[in-house]
């Protein structure tokens, strides 16, 4: 690289622009911030040049340098931009630049070609880089300007890249919830059911909890809640398998002692580690006999509001699902009056610290809630999203958790 003579701004022709033409605006980094370049360039008389242009404009560049590929890769830590030429000993044109971008995938790249091999730049940019520049044909501004337009660029493209991942995930994640929390499927007025979903605080980000409404027959109605442990688009996706699967079976006529043994291989042979296991609470509604069966695999017991109490039904808890494989016990629930409410619920619910302790709310927390004076206030359509803003106010923010709740209703009333 030759010097160019002071005052000329340019020796020949000008610094090559990147193809949008970023060279004719002042770059929008802050002024003052410092910037670290790497300097891989094995001629010490051009490394040295480099670093003589740098200087005189007060660039506010620190300046490492690296003879060699392997050297940069000891130095490549923490720098905001590496100044690369394209011939080096241990790497010949795009293969260095290819290793660099894989190196240094934090960082801008800058190429630095010869005016017989100025066609490289161009490629070197298509692969990857941000800029090149050709040798004997920069001044220290316009070498300044175009190391601190490849940081923006490069930050640019990193915060384009971040908003378009975030924006998959999320429809990624609303594409899930619609198989994890369908409409109910029922036709019955005799009951109502009204359903609740609200993620955690894991980037809002929906998890493994689902629910499901199945009406079979005029007198019958189906319900599940249940949690996939861990949180993310895998267990999401493995709650929608086994929601799905749920239904199937439920409409398919399956007998009643076989459906969640039959839901358990579906997780298992599902499941990407054997560590993963599910909860479920499931309810058979008989309308005519006014009864329920309830069936629990390592889930928290729906709770029963009628007469103006609230009470757990007191099903056996049963074994999670993929632990070790054993059908749930049924409990035979039988209604004293047509005016009856059932809560079903996934654990985020009352897994929710009581202020300052270290205790939970759990099942007899989450019932004096039920009973406080002011839930009867509320309608039962707006009675579980009142349940998760008082968990919240006593947790002392945001629960952690998923949230899903069921609640179905006969006789409209509490």
């Amino acid at each position: 690289m030759t010097r160019p003579n002071r005052g000329t701004g340019l020796a020949g022709s000008s610094v090559v622009p990147y193809p949008h033409g970023g060279l004719g605006r002042h770059p929008h980094l802050p002024p003052g911030e410092r910037l670290r370049v790497l300097l891989v360039e094995d001629d010490e008389g051009d490394a040295f040049l480099v670093g003589e242009l740098l200087a005189e404009t007060n660039s506010m560049i620190e300046l490492l340098v690296a003879t060699s590929l392997s050297e940069a890769r000891q130095r490549v830590t923490g720098v905001d931009c590496v100044l690369l030429d394209l011939g080096l000993p241990d790497a010949q044109g795009l293969d260095g630049l290819r290793q660099v971008l894989e190196m240094a995938s934090g960082a801008a790249v800058c190429v630095l070609t010869g005016r017989s091999d100025e066609h490289l730049g161009i490629v070197a940019v298509a692969e990857g880089a941000q800029d090149y520049l050709v040798k004997g044909q920069v001044d220290g501004v316009l070498l300044t300007r175009a190391l601190r337009y490849a940081v923006e660029r490069k930050r640019a493209d990193e915060n384009a890249r971040r908003l378009r991942e975030v924006e998959l995930r999320q429809a990624e994640s609303a594409r899930l919830e619609r198989g994890l929390l369908p409409q109910p499927l029922m036709s019955t007025d005799q009951v109502a059911v009204h359903t609740f979903y609200r993620p955690g605080r894991h980037a809002a980000l929906i998890g493994g909890d689902f629910y499901d409404v199945v009406q079979t027959r005029p007198d019958r109605v189906d319900l599940i809640v249940g949690d996939v442990c861990g949180h993310g688009v895998d267990e999401a996706a493995l709650g929608v398998e086994l929601r799905v699967a749920w239904r199937a079976l439920v409409l398919a006529g399956v007998p009643d002692d076989e459906v969640l043994p039959a839901l358990e291989q579906v997780l298992m042979s599902e499941r990407r580690l054997q560590e993963i296991f599910a909860t479920v609470a499931t309810a058979r509604l008989d309308l005519d006999a006014n009864r329920a069966v309830v069936r629990l695999a390592g889930h928290p017991p729906p709770l029963l509001l009628s007469r103006g109490g609230v009470a757990p039904v007191p099903a056996p808890g049963g074994l999670l699902l993929g632990v070790r494989p054993r059908p749930p016990i049924a409990y035979d629930l039988k209604f004293d009056t047509e005016d009856w409410s059932l809560l079903m619920y996934t654990d985020g619910l009352i897994e929710g610290r009581v202020g300052d302790s270290d205790d939970r709310l759990d099942v007899p927390g989450l019932g004096e809630l039920l009973a406080e004076p002011a839930s009867r206030e509320v309608s039962l359509a707006e009675l579980p999203a009142w349940l998760v803003g008082r968990a919240e106010q006593i947790n002392g923010g945001p629960l952690a958790d998923d949230v899903a709740m069921l609640l179905v209703t006969r006789g409209g009333g509490r």
